[in-house]
């Protein structure tokens, strides 16, 4: 498990299933990356699924900047959790992943098991998954913190978030 500090607390089972929920539920994500122009941080929203490993993974157009940007510098930030519908949005657990991207074209050997399992989590998608300039990139975890809730701070190593 992650090292804390005393600001953080300890990681235990209860920590680790709610920042499971929160990746393995996620429809979508804020994606953080480096302008490959500006050198400058840039965020975008992206939907996001697994794969049946449980590897976070997206369906990138190659024209979408935060495409161009992930092949040229492949480290980047991922934050999931949304807030509740009553009480101060602050409150409701969130998760920041660290991440190293990795496209998977057409051509690599599990492309269309992630498409057929891909398109279970997002039907929609079929309108353009099979468009020339779209592809796969899956998001490996680093690392990763999570506030669950007022004085809830925890910090996660990859082995911590591995799904069951």
């Amino acid at each position: 498990m992650a090292q804390n500090t005393p600001l953080i607390r300890p990681t235990d089972d209860q920590a680790i299933s709610l920042a499971n929920k929160l990746i393995y539920k996620a429809k979508f994500g804020s994606l953080a990356f480096t302008h490959p122009k500006t050198q400058t941080p840039f965020v975008t929203r992206i939907a996001l699924g697994t794969t049946r490993q449980g590897v976070l993974v997206s369906l990138v157009s190659d024209l979408s900047l935060h495409t161009q940007a992930l092949q040229h510098a492949p480290d980047c930030g991922l934050l999931v959790g949304e807030p509740g519908a009553k009480g101060d949005p602050l409150t409701h657990p969130r998760l920041s992943l660290q991440c190293r991207a990795e496209f998977l074209t057409r051509e690599h050997q599990s492309y269309h098991d992630t498409r057929e399992h891909y398109l279970k989590s997002h039907p929609k998608s079929k309108l353009y998954i099979d468009f020339a300039d779209f592809n796969f990139v899956l998001f490996h975890l680093t690392s990763a913190a999570m506030n669950g809730g007022f004085g809830k701070a925890y910090l996660f190593s990859p082995e911590d978030l591995k799904p069951a």
